[in-house]
């Protein structure tokens, strides 16, 4: 069984840590995948895939490499497993799914253009983004595997980079209110009250 959940963790890490690349194939260039006549996800999906080969090739001969091996990670693991599921849900109760799929940013015409700051987003910017975190450390602590630690840091700083640039992106769409939100608003980590 642990061999099974290993190669899962190792499959679920890969994915999630080329989901702050495939964003920053789409803030930088957001005008460009609007003037787009056609979907612009007819390119980008493709793309991701290809990232997820990519990212699984150069993984691959250290999938089987272990920091530690305890049945017990599995406890907080779980624990870490339900806090992603419940930023998930907490996510998509505020937003459509087209919003989840980034569809405003990329699709013209698209008119649903306002700013969310309720709900989970009243204590985090970024909720998904923290989910998505919170699984690949649950694949990292549960299994122990370099190559998940590994691929949970690179999603890390990727992620970083594309936060700023969605930052900058978000400025230009809602001016000031974005602005007097991001001051008050943690991107990812909520802040603990007093």
């Amino acid at each position: 069984m642990l061999p099974f959940l290993r190669t899962v963790g190792w499959i679920a890490c890969v994915v999630y840590s080329t989901i702050p690349a495939f964003w920053l194939l789409i803030h930088p260039r957001a005008e460009y995948w609007r003037s787009r006549p056609r979907s612009p996800y007819r390119i980008l999906l493709p793309l991701w895939i290809a990232m997820w080969a990519i990212m699984a090739a150069i993984t691959a001969p250290w999938r089987g490499v272990l920091f530690y091996q305890n049945n017990w990670t599995w406890i907080p693991a779980s624990a870490l497993f339900c806090s992603g599921v419940i930023l998930y849900k907490l996510a998509h109760s505020e937003f459509t799914l087209r919003q989840l799929g980034g569809l405003p940013e990329i699709l013209r015409g698209h008119s649903q253009q306002r700013l969310v700051t309720t709900g989970i987003r009243a204590h985090v910017r970024h909720p998904v983004y923290l989910g998505h975190l919170c699984e690949m450390l649950a694949w990292s602590v549960g299994t122990g595997l370099v190559v998940c630690w590994t691929l949970t840091a690179f999603a890390m700083v990727t992620g970083a980079a594309m936060m700023t640039m969605e930052d900058k992106e978000l400025k230009q769409r809602f001016g000031e209110e974005y602005l007097q939100y991001r001051s008050t608003v943690p991107a990812v980590l909520p802040r603990m009250r007093s």
